[in-house]
């Protein structure tokens, strides 16, 4: 294993680790911005993908990797915001029929 690779694998599992420790320690009432900053993460990595996508590069893998992770993050931020949505809808006041 190169000493890159390792060391990628060690940040990787270091940040799985710490954002599973700290969603894990957030208040239930903290649950909803939390959600919007995921989603405005989520939609960072939707330019991203499309940057790599459609940069014209010609390589088939550039633009299949890119297109899989369009698809990937565009399926979190919708998710998400209809999470965020429905979150929102249990804090409305009910009107009585």
């Amino acid at each position: 294993m190169s000493t890159t690779l390792a060391s990628n694998l060690f940040v990787f599992i270091l940040a799985a680790f710490l954002g599973y420790e700290v969603v894990r320690r957030v208040s239930p009432q903290l649950h909803t911005p939390l959600m919007a900053l995921t989603n405005a993460i989520s939609a960072i990595s939707v330019v991203g993908a499309l940057t790599l996508a459609g940069a014209g590069y010609g390589h088939i893998l550039l633009i299949t990797l890119g297109a899989i992770a369009l698809a990937c993050a565009m399926v979190n931020v919708v998710g998400g915001f209809m999470i965020t949505d429905r979150m929102l809808k249990m804090f409305k006041k009910r009107k009585e029929k």
